[in-house]
């Protein structure tokens, strides 16, 4: 059988009514794995993990890393969470099969509810190679999942570079032949991971993650992310307005989207939302002056307890000139016991 062009897999849709659910825990793996090949580089193919698969359309090879997907299948939901490095054999692009078995016992024994549910791959496009790689995987699982992660940097891109595939077969010029079909998949982040990602978005380049730097990526990410609503409302207010005029054909189904965002505006003006909002500030005022107070008492305390050495030094100091009778001798004494006292004063 053999693998059909890329202009089958840019116009091909998967029929197969599956949906998918992607974890961010697997981007991060994937990301992870592309950064610390490009790092070593310079090591042997073996020891950096990579493959270098000739083939693509350009004719050149593709630098790329490879590895598995685990997740579980419910009915028609496949659950992707979580992936693991595979190796290829040096100097060739076959799969390490006893290497990719050992891992599989291992995250097995971990994780016994997830199994392989597919492969992944970075390139900037497909590789003749990588039917070669699917049709290897399909002795584990039927119908894998392949996962393109497109490492090119392109600032106009909004969406994610990740491209979901799944193998149909077709039958072409009365060749029956496997191609890929591109399917569409949805974020699903849990609790855990939802912090995870805030943190890693949060670490700069430098490698710094707290004080003035950390709040420095969270402003610079929040201005980003307010500058790309402001663009968002005035392309949709250009739309509007051009078919209002009728320049661009009425679009009822963007009108009545439009209007069921604006209907959700008011709904911050409502006497309920105002006394949340109120109760919710106040709360949090209170929880800083007590936060403050709390400072200011610990300060005042470290204070008093120095005043309190000084004063017992002093004390302890003046005994000994006077040829008191030794050392705290004079600790907690009265005034006039010590000599200190005017005359007369008893």
């Amino acid at each position: 059988m053999q693998v059909d062009g890329a202009e089958h897999e840019q116009h091909r849709h998967a029929q197969s009514g599956l949906s998918f659910q992607l974890h961010p825990l697997v981007l991060i793996n994937i990301s992870d794995h592309h950064t610390r090949t490009l790092a070593n580089q310079g090591a042997p193919a073996g020891e950096a993990s990579t493959s270098a698969a000739g083939g693509s359309s350009g004719g050149g090879p593709c630098m790329r890393v490879l590895g598995c997907l685990l997740g579980s299948q419910s009915g028609r939901t496949v659950d992707i969470s979580n992936s693991f490095e595979m190796r290829c054999m040096e100097g060739t692009d076959d799969i390490d099969e006893a290497f990719l078995q050992k891992k599989m016992e291992q995250y097995k024994q971990t994780f016994p509810q997830q199994d392989v549910v597919g492969w992944y791959a970075t390139a900037t496009e497909i590789c003749d190679v990588d039917m070669a790689i699917q049709r290897k995987l399909m002795e584990v699982n039927e119908s894998p999942i392949f996962l393109r992660l497109d490492p090119s940097k392109d600032a106009s891109q909004k969406d994610l570079p990740v491209y979901l595939y799944e193998s149909e077969l077709h039958v072409l010029e009365g060749v029956p032949s496997f191609i890929f079909v591109q399917a569409k998949y949805t974020i699903e982040t849990s609790e855990a991971e939802r912090i995870g990602v805030d943190q890693v978005a949060k670490i700069l380049p430098t490698g710094a993650a707290s004080g003035s730097n950390q709040l420095t990526a969270h402003l610079g990410s929040m201005h980003s992310a307010i500058k790309m609503l402001i663009s968002r409302v005035a392309l949709l207010h250009q739309m509007l307005l051009k078919m209002q005029s009728g320049e661009v054909p009425f679009d009822h189904g963007l009108v009545r989207q439009a209007a069921a965002l604006t209907k959700r505006l008011p709904a911050v003006d409502s006497p309920q939302f105002a006394s949340d909002y109120t109760t919710e500030h106040n709360d949090t005022l209170l929880t800083i002056l007590l936060a403050a107070l709390t400072k200011g008492t610990a300060a005042c305390n470290e204070i008093v307890d120095k005043c309190n050495l000084a004063f017992d030094r002093i004390s302890l100091k003046g005994s000994g000139r006077k040829g008191g009778g030794g050392m705290g001798s004079t600790i907690g004494l009265p005034l006039s016991m010590m000599g200190g006292g005017p005359p007369g004063f008893l």
